[in-house]
């Protein structure tokens, strides 16, 4: 008997109030009439040199820093063309706002696939759905041994900007960085995980400590079959003055399947702990090997496997022990985690997650460039992400009784029920109300990073998504689960970013910085700057050029304003 369906039987009551996400999707008024966003993920040029930006309203005075934006901006060389949004070369862009004046400029990254690419004119370097031909200068019998030869790991790092022992880097899911200067954009050394520790990459969403210490993640494949690792990154550099020295594996989790290693994007670190979720969406390492022989990308490689249950894994990331229980929860897939903090013996977690694995593929640049009825249709078959609460006990052992609701939080609705020795399934809490829905649920979580990451909170921000691309942008305030909503007909605003106020008190005194597209009028991109409080549009920079929607921002403070990590 399977863990879900023993522990429905034990406790019936548990299936009725709360149901899957799946159920509420079914619920929905189906979409008609989407405008095309194709404009939005189409290559455009870069901006090398600053150029003045028109503001209208006023910007406060103490916002003074960079404005750091990374995403595909490129998906072409030559006649090749890629597959996937997520292939295009990186594009860096900065906002320079000081004393209520911005600039802006854009630079690709100078990666090692940029630059082959470009001195080829032709896809040189596979990327994550697409791969790269044999080249066709080469005889027949050259064409068809390069079909066995490993594809090189792209540095193509288009995801993100993270932060290591003081510098800036550009991050993907590969074993490559790049540093970059976050005034000129230039880009530097490119730095690779595997020479300083045991990893084949890391994720573009490492989380810092307060002194400045990095945790990230990354899957390593040996004779111990497939492990996901927790890296720490020490705050300072060492005699040697390399970004990755020092690093070392705290912990190591081996996959359950060894040859379908779960895929991840992200996870959650609470004070004292790092959560690992292994989630359904599974990496077929055979057809990884093999995709190159058989003509395909990495990410047919990429499976949802519904049948088998999503497990958090928590770890103690000061000694590296790993918890001997297991917290299993329905399958369901994340991307980004909101936040994660202790609280009288419960480690609580919270997370934008969906029922369904498959939308990987979705994202291909056909799907996203479509129109009319074929667009509202491709929509309205995706399944969306909701904001959801786990409450996981910390203290479980043979005397805890089984067949109970350990979550005893008096402000959770959320469920844990030991179910055998060294398991506890877990039901989730929504952090919204029915009225998200109508906003197409919720992505791209931001919150008040500086001071609340892995602290008890009550705000988090996001993009409503009632398009394929972000058309709202969202405040969720947990205690009432009330929402604060921006949002325009016809603009497309990107992942909100929180600036704290310098001396702040109070959780939500900053702003929100955001870059807003709209595919209705050529060269119309501003940068939106939101009273984090009431949520209301203090002013925007007009950029007089086109930008591609992108992932991920951070906020650089100048030199004279208080550094924290945001």
């Amino acid at each position: 008997m399977s863990l879900v369906s023993s522990t429905i039987q034990t406790i019936p009551v548990l299936n009725k109030l709360y149901p899957s996400s799946r159920n509420e999707i079914q619920r929905y008024s189906t979409v008609r009439g989407l405008e095309s966003v194709e404009a939005l993920v189409r290559t455009v040029p870069e901006t090398p040199e600053p150029i003045e930006t028109r503001v209208c309203g006023q910007i406060p005075a103490w916002v003074n820093g960079s404005f750091l934006r990374n995403g595909p901006g490129k998906f072409e060389f030559g006649n090749d063309k890629y597959n996937h949004w997520f292939d295009g070369m990186a594009l860096l862009h900065q906002f320079k706002i000081e004393a209520g004046v911005v600039s802006y400029r854009s630079r690709f990254l100078r990666s090692d696939s940029y630059n082959t690419n470009c001195e080829h004119n032709r896809i040189m370097v596979s990327e994550f759905g697409t791969l790269a031909m044999p080249d066709p200068c080469k005889n027949v019998f050259q064409r068809f041994l390069s079909r066995f030869e490993m594809p090189k790991a792209t540095d193509n790092a288009s995801v993100s900007f993270v932060k290591y022992k003081g510098d800036y880097y550009v991050s993907t899911e590969t074993n490559f960085m790049r540093r970059v200067d976050p005034e000129s954009l230039d880009t530097m050394d490119k730095v690779d995980w595997s020479k300083f520790i045991a990893v084949n990459g890391a994720t573009a969403h490492p989380h810092y400590d307060p002194d400045g210490t990095t945790y990230n993640m990354g899957n390593s494949y040996g004779k111990q079959g497939s492990l996901y690792n927790i890296i720490r990154v020490p705050s300072e550099k060492g005699a040697a003055g390399e970004t990755l020295e020092g690093a070392q594996v705290v912990c190591s989790i081996p996959a359950v399947d060894k040859m379908k290693p779960s895929y991840y994007h992200s996870f959650a670190m609470s004070e004292n702990y790092v959560i690992f979720i292994e989630q359904p969406i599974k990496l077929d390492l055979l057809k990884i090997l093999t995709a190159k022989v058989r003509g395909k990308g990495l990410s047919e490689g990429i499976c949802w496997e519904p049948k088998q249950d999503t497990v958090f894994h928590v770890c103690n990331k000061h000694t590296g022990q790993l918890s001997s229980v297991k917290y299993h929860a329905k399958p369901l897939s994340t991307f980004h985690q909101i936040n994660a903090f202790e609280q009288d013996g419960f480690l609580v977690m919270d997370l934008c997650c969906s029922d369904d694995g498959g939308h990987l593929g979705n994202f291909l640049i056909q799907n996203l460039r479509k129109s009319g009825e074929a667009l509202d249709e491709m929509y309205n078959s995706l399944c969306r992400a909701f904001p959801r609460r786990f409450v996981l006990p910390l203290s479980v052992g043979p005397d805890t009784p089984t067949a109970l609701n350990l979550n005893t939080l008096p402000d959770s609705s959320a469920t844990a029920v030991k179910t055998g020795e060294g398991k506890v399934f877990c039901t989730h809490e929504d952090l919204h109300n029915s009225d998200l829905v109508d906003y197409g649920g919720l992505e791209f979580p931001q919150i008040n990073y500086a001071h609340y990451n892995a602290r008890k909170y009550r705000y988090f921000y996001g993009c409503g998504f009632r398009h394929l691309l972000g058309d709202s942008l969202l405040k969720v305030d947990i205690e009432t689960k009330q929402l604060k909503v921006w949002k325009q007909p016809g603009l497309f605003p990107s992942e909100p970013v929180f600036v704290p106020a310098p001396g702040a008190s109070e959780e939500d005194d900053g702003v929100i910085l955001s870059v807003v597209l709209t595919p209705r009028q050529d060269k119309s991109t501003f940068l939106l700057v939101l009273d984090a409080v009431s949520f209301e549009e203090l002013g925007r920079a007009e950029v007089p050029v086109n930008m591609p929607y992108g992932f991920h921002g951070y906020f650089h403070p100048s030199a004279n304003t208080p550094t924290d990590l945001s």
